[in-house]
């Protein structure tokens, strides 16, 4: 459950790539998720299956909220008066983060009781919808709309989205 092949993070001077490269680490999570199923059922809730439910619930409960936040409160207004395709994607893609955000809140509740998940039947399915959800919407996103804002968004409009995401994390730019 190695997470030392997690790519860095790009710079905030293209936020369209840190948001690509959050992506990447999102899947990098769902896969730990994946093999933490397989270690529990193995080797049952030890010292690295514990620190891997600490790291997924640090990861998802800041980055990944963080992610989201940049993408509703700073990327998707911009796109969305664009065209009406593009509102409509954006509606499907506003959809899936309430359900994600919901599958989280479920997967959440599994973690929070870790004592519990050699014995939880319902911790693996759990993980397998929360990782589904989270790859098709990354497929969405990468394949959609990540282009077509690469595309049609000004070199000022991208500079005020990274400043808005430098500054929700903490960082000055």
């Amino acid at each position: 459950m190695n997470d030392s092949l997690i790519p860095e993070l790009p710079d905030f001077d293209d936020p369209l790539a840190v948001l690509a490269a959050c992506h990447e680490r999102m899947l990098g999570q769902c896969a730990t998720l994946e093999k933490l199923v397989d270690h529990i059922r193995d080797k049952g809730l030890d010292a690295e299956a514990r620190s891997a439910v600490g790291k997924v619930a640090g990861y998802f409960n800041t980055s990944a909220v963080h992610h989201h936040q940049d993408e509703e409160q700073d990327l998707f207004p911009l796109l969305n008066r664009q065209s009406l395709k593009l509102a409509e994607l954006i509606h499907g893609l506003r959809k899936q983060h309430k359900a994600l955000d919901a599958a989280w809140e479920t997967l959440q509740g599994d973690l929070k009781k870790a004592f519990n998940l050699p014995d939880d039947p319902d911790f693996p399915g759990h993980v397998a919808e929360f990782c589904r959800l989270y790859r098709e919407h990354i497929e969405t996103e990468n394949r959609e709309l990540l282009p077509i804002a690469r595309h049609i968004l000004s070199s000022r409009q991208l500079e005020d989205i990274g400043r808005a995401m430098a500054k929700r994390r903490g960082l000055r730019r």
